[in-house]
């Protein structure tokens, strides 16, 4: 509904990330760089993020309109570590809260980007569906949060069997795009809470889709293609679901 054109713009970054992806050999880990990204739903959660010349406007459930600019490099990470290279920061955190220049990084994110964005991205989730559980007053809205909240918290340990071989740690504060994110949910309330929960839900399940979808085509080590691929299903069902409640409580 109100993300149909960030539906639009984030498959153009799929199917960018498609060609990209093909000249990244696998088996090889990659330098960590800065990035950000968004979640998973069950099995397995994730995100990811990278740098890319440029991303067009677009209008999201929860971020309204945005206008990408320029090449960017994502998000700030300030805890964690990826490839034992410690941590990761990007240049700008006005690039990084903004989901237009967020969605332009996916094509060309490395592995450990990408799990620390997932890592971030599952623990979104995980918040917002207990604010979910705890404020709303939709019957409906509420049992999506709580399965958010039991999803995910089972994918934080999917996350950990790949992240740990990699020498990534679990970051403890979410990334600026998805702070960003909760400080449009948090402080509503009644049926303005209602609406604001499902379209950032909308807007993150799209934007997982698309970089998830990226990872499985061409990731740089087999066990990060094989988690993004696993992820998948879960992460389009419960794109779909958010979907379809977010136009009932609008």
């Amino acid at each position: 509904m109100k993300a149909t054109s960030l539906y639009l713009f984030v498959a153009g970054c799929a199917l960018l990330g498609a060609c990209s992806s093909s000249s990244t050999p696998a088996g090889t880990t990659g330098a960590s760089t800065s990035g950000s990204t968004i979640t998973d739903a069950s099995p397995s959660n994730a995100a990811s993020s990278g740098t890319n010349a440029s991303s067009p406007t677009i209008s999201g459930g929860s971020g309204g309109s945005i206008v990408g600019s320029g090449t960017n490099t994502g998000t700030d990470v300030n805890t964690g570590s990826a490839g034992g290279s410690g941590s990761m920061s990007g240049s700008s955190l006005a690039a990084a809260s903004d989901i237009n220049a967020f969605a332009g990084t996916f094509a060309t994110m490395d592995d450990p980007t990408f799990m620390l964005t997932a890592a971030s991205s599952n623990m979104l989730e995980i918040q917002m569906g207990q604010l979910a559980a705890q404020k709303s007053t939709n019957a409906d809205v509420k049992s999506f949060g709580q399965m958010m909240v039991q999803h995910h918290g089972r994918a934080s340990q999917d996350w950990q069997a790949v992240a740990t071989p990699l020498s990534i740690s679990m970051p403890t504060t979410l990334m600026p795009v998805h702070q960003a994110m909760m400080d449009k949910v948090m402080n509503k309330s009644g049926k303005d809470f209602d609406e604001a929960y499902m379209d950032a839900m909308e807007t993150a399940h799209k934007l997982d889709v698309a970089m998830f979808e990226v990872k499985s085509r061409g990731a740089q080590t087999p066990a990060v293609q094989s988690f993004a691929t696993k992820s998948l299903p879960m992460l389009r069902s419960h794109g779909k679901m958010a979907d379809e409640l977010e136009k009932k409580v609008d």
